[in-house]
């Protein structure tokens, strides 16, 4: 069995090993493949991993031997998958891989808004400190967030995980999702509309999927129902937020801070609005890359194509 994996370096810079990929056929990997290179590069193989690197119907048609796809991610936008199962291509993802890391990742996107500990250590090491007339100072507001409440949107396992390291912090949480787990709601935590959500959160959260009915659902409209002073963080995908609309709120102040590890296009654009915006954090979609999560992301990719070729296959996205 011929296995090809186009765009393995995010995944695995060197700091993982191939070696159980490999234990199921003649294993081939590349860092990146461009788009002229795609067919070239998966030819005559049974097996292609792909996490960003497109796989649309003309290289389906042109790689006839393909007979499984595993989608080094959670999602599957990469790939056809509807052409796919027309050939009788079996796509898998992968789901679960990094809840943890995304809910922390999160969370410290939302201590550096309240402590800006990084630009205080700089300051130190400047000689801020040492040439300051008084015994300490701070440079940015300083925010508690015990009492204050965070607005998740999409309740999921991230969103649940983030969830319950706000309620640690003393934080309440109000979700919106479009599935209730009733389990969650608790003195702390309860489901409300998205325009409660909107009205009463102090730090808005999102976890939802990209659906047409989420994509841009940071808008202007939406920022004028939020608090003034309002708190955004997006650890889940860039077209949620209309960009121009968050850099104009966050340029007036009606929006405070925001924090951002995925945008509309990745990598960023020079022109991107998020870059001219007041009190912005941008981090490069790295809130899933802890090299544990990435060892379960290697761990799943292998498990799946293992239970396709024992005739059981799982995460398949494309039944």
């Amino acid at each position: 069995m011929k296995i090809v994996v186009l765009d393995g370096y995010t995944l695995n810079p060197g700091d993982l090993s191939w070696d159980q990929l490999e234990k199921n056929g003649e294993l081939v990997v590349y860092d990146r493949t461009p788009v002229e290179k795609i067919i070239e590069r998966i030819g005559d193989a049974d097996v292609v991993y792909t996490n960003k690197t497109p796989l649309i119907k003309e290289v389906f048609d042109a790689c006839s031997n393909i007979k499984f796809i595993g989608v080094l991610a959670t999602g599957y936008n990469v790939v056809d998958v509807d052409y796919a199962k027309t050939k009788g291509i079996v796509v898998t993802n992968i789901p679960t891989y990094g809840t943890d890391a995304v809910a922390q990742f999160t969370i410290a996107l939302l201590l550096e808004i309240c402590h800006h500990i990084g630009e205080h250590s700089n300051a130190v090491k400047k000689g801020d400190w040492i040439n300051n007339a008084d015994w300490c100072f701070w440079n940015y507001p300083l925010i508690e967030l015990a009492g204050k409440t965070m607005g998740v949107i999409g309740f999921g396992r991230i969103g649940q995980s983030t969830a319950k390291i706000a309620q640690a912090l003393g934080m309440k949480v109000l979700a919106y999702d479009a599935h209730r787990n009733e389990a969650w709601e608790s003195d702390t935590c309860k489901y409300v509309t998205l325009d409660e959500l909107l009205a009463e959160s102090d730090v808005i959260t999102l976890h939802c999927p990209l659906f047409p009915s989420t994509e841009g659902i940071i808008n202007a409209g939406n920022i004028a129902k939020m608090k003034d002073g309002v708190i955004i963080l997006n650890t889940s995908r860039g077209p949620l937020i209309i960009e121009e609309d968050l850099r104009d709120a966050l340029n007036t102040g009606k929006v405070a801070f925001a924090a951002c590890d995925v945008v509309s296009t990745e990598p960023i654009k020079a022109d991107n609005p998020l870059l001219s915006a007041k009190n912005m954090i941008i981090t490069p979609h790295i809130a899933w890359a802890p090299k544990e999560s990435r060892q379960r992301l290697m761990d799943i990719a292998v498990d799946n194509l293992e239970a396709f070729v024992a005739g059981e296959p799982k995460n398949v996205v494309n039944k």
